[in-house]
């Protein structure tokens, strides 16, 4: 059984900074891809930032500049450093993460989601 556990939401100002960690645990051989996602309200979910196992990063859009994701892979923990943040950035953010477990003598490989965090941003 795999866990993902993020924090780090709350309320902020415009202009205000958050940063968001996700932590996995259980059953863990190696994490590949690690992302997150967000949802507003009324709207799709979708991609902020990946970041692959070597580190290679991808943005949407909207947030290059202003957001970095990161990763500890020693602490199966991942990040998401939000600065400059606006009132469009308000959402439910949440982390993703494609694992390999152990089961037995084997692996399984599945994609696991957090159980998201709140971020509102306004004044």
């Amino acid at each position: 059984q795999v866990q993902l556990v993020e924090s780090g939401g709350g309320l902020v100002q415009p202009g205000g900074s958050l940063r968001l960690s996700c932590a996995a645990s259980g059953s863990i051989f190696s994490i590949n891809a690690m992302g997150w996602y967000r949802q507003a309200p009324g709207k799709e979910r979708e991609l902020v930032a990946a970041i692959t196992s070597g580190g290679s990063t991808n943005y949407t859009d909207s947030v290059k500049g202003r957001f970095t994701i990161s990763r500890d892979n020693a602490k199966n923990t991942l990040y998401l450093q939000m600065n400059s943040l606006k009132p469009d950035d308000t959402a439910v953010y949440y982390c993703n993460a494609d694992i390999l477990t152990t089961r037995g003598l084997g692996l399984i490989r599945n994609d696991y989601w957090g159980q998201g965090t709140q971020v509102t941003v306004s004044s």
